[in-house]
């Protein structure tokens, strides 16, 4: 994927900045809003992604993605899908800009809920809030983790990201989906039966992360019988 920064896009909207971040999906940029006021500029993220072939399994996953994402949009804790448009190549995702870094930063780097209950309390009932939105919606997130919890510029406020995994059914036959840290032991497989609960496997998520922002670390790497660090839990 070429570097977007210095570029315009939608017709001149958009003019691309720099680039805050890249994975093996694509590249997330600063940009600004060139229709928004010389005296209060208004700044977004843009998700730049590769256009898959309409139909194709990569295409029906990506739109289901941005379906939801719209869906529980307009929650303060979560993350809001502003827009999307595409071109031969790419698809671009218009997102809030959370300028405060992520919640795996802030636990491992910063330590900034080091000996701080309140805090930790503060923003763990954010994280709650934004889950029991999307659980009222019918929709499971799937991949709950710090890096997908982002703060606003002044750390005062958090917002749920990133719904690539997230799907409407309550249970679900597709193991191993996630980040091993956080995935529940049922989600894991290895001592399931069939299906399991996507609902319990995200509130499993999250007290795996209460503990991260307690203790500054993560419990166990998987939830099964032969993780040593589990198995004494």
């Amino acid at each position: 994927m070429p570097d977007f920064s210095g570029k315009v896009l939608a017709k001149g909207r958009f003019l691309v900045l720099d680039c805050l971040g890249s994975g093996a999906h694509g590249k997330v940029y600063r940009a600004l809003d060139t229709t928004s006021p010389e005296g209060d500029p208004a700044y977004y993220a843009i998700k730049c992604l590769d256009r898959h072939i309409p139909g194709s399994s990569h295409d029906l996953l990506q739109q289901r993605e941005f379906a939801l994402h719209k869906l529980v949009s307009g929650h303060p804790n979560i993350v809001t899908f502003h827009e999307c448009f595409r071109d031969n190549l790419y698809v671009y995702v218009v997102l809030d800009l959370c300028t405060g870094g992520d919640l795996f930063t802030a636990i491992t780097e910063q330590r900034l809920f080091y000996n701080n209950s309140a805090l930790i309390k503060t923003a763990f009932l954010q994280l709650l809030d934004a889950v029991e939105h999307i659980h009222d919606l019918g929709v499971f997130h799937r991949d709950i983790k710090p890096e997908n919890v982002l703060f606003s510029k002044d750390s005062s406020l958090i917002r749920l990201a990133d719904f690539g995994l997230s799907i409407r059914s309550p249970v679900c036959e597709e193991f191993g989906w996630g980040s091993s840290y956080y995935m529940s032991p049922e989600c894991i497989g290895k001592d399931s039966e069939t299906r399991y609960s996507t609902r319990h496997n995200d509130i499993w998520a999250l007290g795996v992360i209460l503990t991260n922002m307690i203790t500054g670390r993560n419990p166990w790497r998987y939830a099964t019988a032969d993780d040593d660090c589990y198995a004494a839990f």
